[in-house]
């Protein structure tokens, strides 16, 4: 038996240990649940973050696709838009742009991609028998689409204007096969004349600071007071900064022998015709020696024989005949 105030120490001893139990229970039940919300959101914060990239690069790739719609704009009615997404590295294997091309019997091929080592990535390049003969590799820094610009745009299948400045396209050897390659992407078909009303717009290239500025800019052609017109530039769109990532260039060989004419193409040489500086043709005729003395001329009192240059003539022509007999 326990006296009463044993009792009572007891029971306190008791309540102290109780009280404490619950006080290390809820201490862990306070760090279990931080442990468990820190968990929680730090998993939140990783699906929300993956979801930021796929949007940003959902973005990003609808952004490329748009370079190519906007360029597709530009080269109507000469090109061929593919829509469906396929999984195509240049660089590693160009069969599949050498089927396409064959498919579509086009020469000149823009690419567009994007994934985290490239970018907004544009690849342009062409084609030589339906093999690639170069490619170039851009990096899409900053866009502005067609739609974005509100302004009047040119005609569908409207030739443009090619304008290059800047030196390193005449210093820098990729700088300069890239000025090649828009040129034959940009230029349209050959035209024997040029009418001033169809001088519609241009494109304009600026290579500078290790970056290429590409702008689009229509022409306006504005009453002057004299016969020459004055002209105005209104921007269109798209327009482009463009950084040079990589390039794979053709060997000077092939470069050459791609530049090379077919005989079947070769305009024929037309002989004793030549041309001046202003276009006028002249022609060479080639006749046999003439004999003028029988040449007949008007005939005057003047210009009559004497007797005696009659009697020498047929004294001379009497030779002849006993000659050839």
């Amino acid at each position: 038996m326990h006296s009463p105030l044993e009792s009572n120490i007891v029971q306190d001893e008791k309540e102290k240990v109780i009280n404490q139990c619950k006080n290390k229970s809820s201490r862990w039940e306070k760090e279990w649940r931080q442990r468990i919300s820190a968990a929680f959101l730090g998993q939140l914060d990783e699906q929300i973050r993956k979801i930021a990239e796929k949007m940003q690069f959902k973005k990003n790739l609808t952004s490329t696709t748009q370079v190519l719609r906007d360029v597709y704009a530009l080269k109507k009615p000469y090109g061929v838009l593919y829509k469906k997404k396929n999984i195509t590295r240049p660089f590693e294997d160009q069969t599949s742009l050498e089927f396409f091309s064959k498919k579509s019997d086009c020469s000149l091929f823009m690419f567009g991609s994007h994934n985290k080592k490239r970018p907004n990535n544009l690849v342009i390049g062409r084609m030589y028998d339906y093999h690639v003969l170069d490619m170039i590799e851009l990096g899409i820094e900053k866009f502005v689409s067609l739609k974005d610009v509100k302004n009047s745009k040119c005609p569908e299948g409207t030739k443009p204007m090619l304008i290059f400045a800047g030196d390193d396209f005449d210093v820098t050897e990729d700088y300069r096969r890239l000025k090649n390659l828009l040129i034959d992407f940009f230029r349209g078909p050959t035209v024997s004349n040029i009418r001033l009303a169809g001088l519609e717009y241009v494109l304009h290239f600026t290579a500078l600071n290790g970056k290429i500025y590409f702008r689009s800019y229509k022409l306006l052609l504005k009453k002057s007071g004299c016969r020459t017109p004055r002209i105005e530039l209104e921007e269109m769109g798209p327009s482009l900064d463009l950084v040079l990532r990589r390039t794979r260039l053709a060997s000077d060989d092939l470069y050459k022998l791609s530049m090379k004419m077919p005989k079947a193409l070769k305009p024929k040489k037309k002989k004793n015709v030549s041309h001046d500086t202003f276009g006028t043709t002249y022609g060479r005729i080639h006749m046999q020696k003439q004999d003028l003395s029988k040449l007949q001329t008007r005939k005057m009192k003047g210009l009559k024989k004497r007797p005696a240059e009659r009697i020498t003539e047929d004294q001379e022509k009497k030779s002849k005949r006993i000659k050839k007999n």
